[in-house]
């Protein structure tokens, strides 16, 4: 048999007894603590006397069966696959796997899914078939990576989906590939119960690279990671020492070589188990020994390997491959239930159909009635909705238009208030010239009251202009004050009359100044306002 088909079982054993949280994700719900006690007795005792463990293991199934702790039931059985994998006994171990299914199928329990889908891939990518074995690695993937999504997984349980990804690329020797997934192992990894051990993946570590010609690093791991497999898992030395003596041999250390694989079948003798790796193991010695031209323990250990092979193998060769076939059984009859359901699901939706025919023609036109109803309906809604919005938008033109129109009236009346103002100080100014001129004739306390009486009244009539011009232009004077704070009160007064459309010798005759001082205040207008040349002064202040 093929060396690479036998490490391919080596690993489906393996995995189906070492996959950590397997146990964690049901055992906790199971209804009676003794049958836990009774199934970690079976597991203490399952290398000394296998026998006596299946007996623990299949009173512990009977009793969950007769209580209906269906969980616990399943845990017994794949115990049992556990214990019948490590004794070769693959049939056996194969039958209990697909009571499994069968016990399972009505339980809605993810993570026990998960399980059972991982260890079918790890089944099929034993016999190469590659795309079934991947898609149930997948899907056992994709639910525990939907658990952790919901938040019932910690994300760091992925690991052991990539690291079955892993085990079975470096099977199919895509060394490339598997170290791909063991980056993803790492990556995920957190010291937390039933999580993969480090020592697991660093061994993984070192297969590839030894196998990427780094054999001297890969030593160096394997080193470090004896001693832990030494206390916690001393069967998986049979794995271990074998790829080590690979990597002695392979920089031709042939002593250091010969002494792992005798190293891996001791620990194989001494713990009764992975004794289905012996094979392998047995033809590395052979090859070994007829490079070093030592035919007589070439021969002997090359016929141990062929009868340990067609002892533990002759099940499992090109001709037998259809054991697993019968075993898939349980898919395919699963599948022809689910054809059979879905075909009298048909047969009754089409009954259904012909029944609901006439109900659904007169629902159909109950709404298309309603749709045209609602319709029309709508459309006199907008036609209402866009009248109302005319008559308020022509509301609104005529009451800006009349404000518009009244705001230019009471500026024509304050213009022409303005110019009376103007008319009224030039008259006074006249006066006062006058009675200076006559002052003779005059008391002089008489003509002060007089010239302050006029002073003041200039005073008042310009307050008073500027009162009612604010109450008439009050968005105009808030938002010159706003933009141009630094405004004097006389450049506010030349704003005021610019917005009054005044020329510049009304606004000096209304000021009491000159033109030219008026064309001076103008320009220190437009440099505090920040105008530019091309800004016309009249149409700015306008338009504010």
């Amino acid at each position: 048999m093929p060396q690479n088909q036998k490490t391919y079982l080596f690993h489906i054993i393996f995995w189906l007894c070492c996959f950590p949280f397997s146990k964690v994700a049901y055992t906790q719900h199971s209804t009676d603590q003794s049958l836990v006690d009774q199934i970690g007795n079976a597991k203490t005792i399952r290398y000394q006397n296998p026998d006596s463990s299946v007996i623990v293991l299949q009173k512990v199934y009977d009793e969950s069966i007769a209580v209906g702790d269906t969980l616990q039931a399943i845990n017994a059985l794949l115990e049992m696959t556990d214990v019948y994998g490590h004794q070769a006994n693959y049939a056996k171990s194969y039958d209990y796997f697909w009571d499994v299914l069968f016990l399972s199928d009505d339980i809605k329990n993810d993570s026990l899914r998960a399980i059972i889908y991982y260890r079918l891939g790890r089944m099929y990518s034993f016999y190469k078939r590659r795309e079934d074995a991947f898609k149930y690695l997948q899907t056992s993937l994709d639910i525990n990576k939907n658990l952790v999504r919901t938040g019932k997984l910690n994300e760091a349980y992925l690991v052991q989906n990539y690291y079955a990804f892993c085990n079975t690329y470096r099977e199919l020797d895509e060394p490339k590939t598997a170290k791909v997934y063991l980056d993803s192992c790492f990556a995920y990894y957190k010291n937390i119960p039933g999580q993969v051990d480090m020592a697991s993946l660093k061994f993984e570590k070192a297969f590839i690279l030894d196998q990427e010609g780094r054999t001297e690093e890969a030593l160096r791991i394997m080193e470090e990671v004896e001693p832990w497999f030494l206390e916690n898992l001393p069967s998986y030395l049979v794995l271990v020492y074998t790829y080590w003596g690979d990597m002695f041999r392979n920089i031709s250390n042939f002593e250091e070589s010969e002494s792992h694989y005798n190293k891996a079948l001791k620990t194989s003798s001494t713990y009764n188990s992975h004794i289905d790796f012996t094979p392998l193991v047995y033809e590395r010695l052979s090859d070994l020994y007829l490079k070093a031209g030592d035919y007589q323990n070439a021969f002997e250990n090359q016929k141990a390997a062929k009868d340990l092979d067609a002892q533990f193998f002759d099940s499992r060769s090109e001709s037998n491959r259809p054991l697993l076939e019968i075993k898939d059984e349980f898919r395919r009859e699963k599948e022809r239930q689910e054809k059979l359901i879905q075909q009298q699901r048909l047969e009754q939706l089409e009954q259904e159909d012909k029944i609901s025919l006439l109900q659904r023609i007169i629902l159909l036109g109950s709404l298309i009635f309603l749709i045209i109803i609602g319709l029309i309906y709508v459309k006199h809604l907008r036609s209402k909705h866009k009248a109302e919005k005319q008559l308020i938008r022509r509301n609104k033109e005529l009451e800006i238009q009349k404000a518009e129109e009244l705001l230019e009236l009471k500026n024509k009346e304050l213009a022409t208030s303005a110019l009376q103002l103007v008319e009224k100080d030039e008259f006074l100014q006249m006066l006062k010239s006058k009675l200076k001129e006559n002052g003779d004739s005059v008391k002089a306390s008489e003509l002060n009251q007089v010239l302050k009486s006029i002073s003041a009244s200039n005073n008042n009539n310009w307050e008073e202009f500027k009162l009612r011009f604010t109450a008439v232009n009050e968005k105009f004077y808030k938002e010159l004050i706003q933009r141009y704070p630094r405004l004097t009160q006389s450049d506010q007064k030349i704003c005021a009359l610019i917005k009054l459309n005044f020329s510049s010798k009304d606004m000096a005759r209304l000021l009491g100044i000159s033109v030219e001082s008026v064309h001076t205040t103008r320009y220190r207008l437009r440099k505090k306002m920040n105008l530019d040349r091309s800004v016309n002064l009249e149409e700015f202040i306008a338009s504010m």
